[in-house]
């Protein structure tokens, strides 16, 4: 009789046990190849996206031959934006792998940044009015951090074939392609690097918003272009 009794309650873990693995399987499949969730750690990208915003970002949104000047994107760093090894030993890699899997950190390879150049494009920054050019029209970038300047740094790229030259919304507080300026890469980010476009923010409850593709950033309208 013991035995008896005994035995559903087996089956019952049993159950559950193949339960949460089937459902971890199935959530490590559709953030591989759909759609995953995102930590952001910094004040980079506001007023988009503040630090502590988790976000659901698609990977099927984005594609590399429709790619357009003001789109942000997440994208793996590692050869441009981070160290080429950034490893801290197996156990602590492992944990941090974990958090930003759960979405709960951030990740030290993984960055957000909003695309400012296109392969070919001559970037500069800045004109006599402050603004940063593409192929020498300023472009009108209405998303930057209130009271930021276009950038306080001087540069003059031309854009590889393949690559992205990616700025932060808040200027004064982002490392992005200008911080890697003469660095393996000059700041350059692949176009296979790119993981995919933010659609939504999850959390804080009080900042859950979609985050809808922006028009293509362009010629600000005081040029008449």
């Amino acid at each position: 009789m013991d035995q008896t009794k005994r035995q559903p309650r087996r089956m019952g873990w049993r159950f559950a046990f193949l339960a949460l693995v089937l459902a971890v399987a199935i959530s490590g499949l559709v953030r591989s190849l759909w759609l995953d969730v995102f930590f952001i750690p910094s004040e980079s990208m506001e007023p988009v996206l503040e630090g502590g915003d988790r976000i659901l970002v698609s990977r099927t949104a984005f594609d590399p031959e429709a790619i357009r000047r003001g789109d942000i994107v997440v994208f793996d760093g590692r050869g441009s934006f981070a160290p080429l090894n950034s490893g801290k030993g197996p156990l602590a890699d492992s944990l941090a792998a974990a958090g930003q899997w759960l979405g709960l950190t951030g990740s030290e390879t993984t960055f957000v940044k909003r695309v400012i150049g296109l392969p070919g494009d001559a970037v500069s920054c800045c004109d006599s009015a402050g603004k940063v050019t593409v192929n020498g029209q300023a472009i009108d970038e209405s998303y930057v951090f209130d009271g930021d300047k276009p950038s306080t740094q001087a540069f003059s790229v031309i854009v590889p074939e393949g690559r992205l030259w990616l700025l932060g919304d808040h200027r004064s507080a982002s490392a992005d392609s200008r911080s890697l300026l003469g660095a393996p890469g000059g700041g350059m980010v692949p176009l296979d690097r790119v993981i995919g476009r933010p659609v939504q923010i999850l959390w804080p409850l009080d900042r859950f918003a979609a985050l809808p593709r922006p028009p293509a950033a362009g010629p600000t309208t005081e040029d008449g272009q």
